[in-house]
């Protein structure tokens, strides 16, 4: 079995502590898309200092605060992604505008109305660019154990910056991989 077999789309990729590449230390990943030619997904913990309102005006005032966009990964960051929770009893069927990813999260197609989609959603979030492996890549890197696999709850995808959802992810999965949630990063901290 592929040592990907597990990733699907509504996973979170939790680099590992050990995971030394800058674009992903601390990141939990939000898998979109996963299949053989490649998977896709979105760095939710990583916010800019740059106002939705600034790049996509019409959307500004609808997202979850702090109404920043998000940085979704390394790969095409002039391209904006959207990702919605959508509200109790809504289907992404049944909401104009987006995309069914699992459950209640759904991708946005920022053309749409937000004064249309808002009222259907609990919260929205932008993010530029994206994080991307090739066939086979991800695989290699879950092998190496730069990432543990877990589910995700919708609540992750508005996720406060605030708090550390890297830790929270990891405790909320119990022992033996809550431990990690306590590591300090930098062992010359310790």
């Amino acid at each position: 079995m592929p040592a990907d077999a597990e990733v699907e789309p509504g996973t979170l990729l939790v680099a590992a502590p050990t995971m030394v590449d800058p674009n992903f230390r601390r990141t939990v990943v939000f898998v979109i898309d996963h299949r053989e030619e490649g998977t896709l997904g979105v760095v939710l913990n990583r916010p800019s200092d740059v106002a939705v309102h600034d790049v996509l005006p019409n959307w500004g005032g609808h997202v979850a605060e702090p109404q920043a966009v998000f940085v979704g990964g390394p790969v095409e960051k002039k391209t904006a992604l959207c990702l919605a929770a959508l509200r109790t009893g809504e289907t992404a069927a049944s909401v104009p505008g987006v995309i069914a990813v699992r459950g209640p999260v759904a991708l946005v197609d920022l053309d749409t109305d937000p004064e249309v989609l808002v009222p259907k959603v609990r919260g929205v979030r932008v993010f530029a660019g994206y994080a991307g492996w090739d066939s086979g890549q991800l695989a290699g890197e879950i092998e190496r154990d730069d990432w543990v696999i877990v589910p995700a709850l919708p609540s992750d995808i508005l996720a406060s910056p605030d708090g550390d959802l890297w830790s929270q992810v990891l405790r909320r999965q119990g022992i033996p991989l809550a431990l990690l949630a306590t590591h300090p990063g930098d062992l010359q901290r310790n």
